[in-house]
């Protein structure tokens, strides 16, 4: 076999075994995202630098009820 072929061949396979991987531990940790459905709010926090010395922070609330949470997505000049 030719040299370059070979190479292709191989980085083949190692994306091959890598993407396997990446498949088989996403199905056995699929982690936790959100939170559990309750009374109350969760307070999430984001910031932001540029590294130019500019940057933003923001802090904003979002209620933990799911049909409180949906509400904020109705149009306010909507039909009721």
């Amino acid at each position: 076999m030719d040299l370059p072929i070979v190479i292709v061949v191989l980085v083949v396979l190692i994306a091959l075994v890598t993407a396997i991987l990446a498949v088989v531990m996403q199905r056995q940790n699929p982690g936790a995202r959100g939170a559990e459905p309750g009374e109350g709010e969760i307070e999430l926090h984001s910031e932001y630098t540029s590294g130019v010395g500019g940057g933003q922070t923001a802090t904003w609330t979002v209620p933990r009820d799911p049909q409180a949470y949906a509400k904020h997505f109705i149009p306010r000049n909507a039909k009721k």
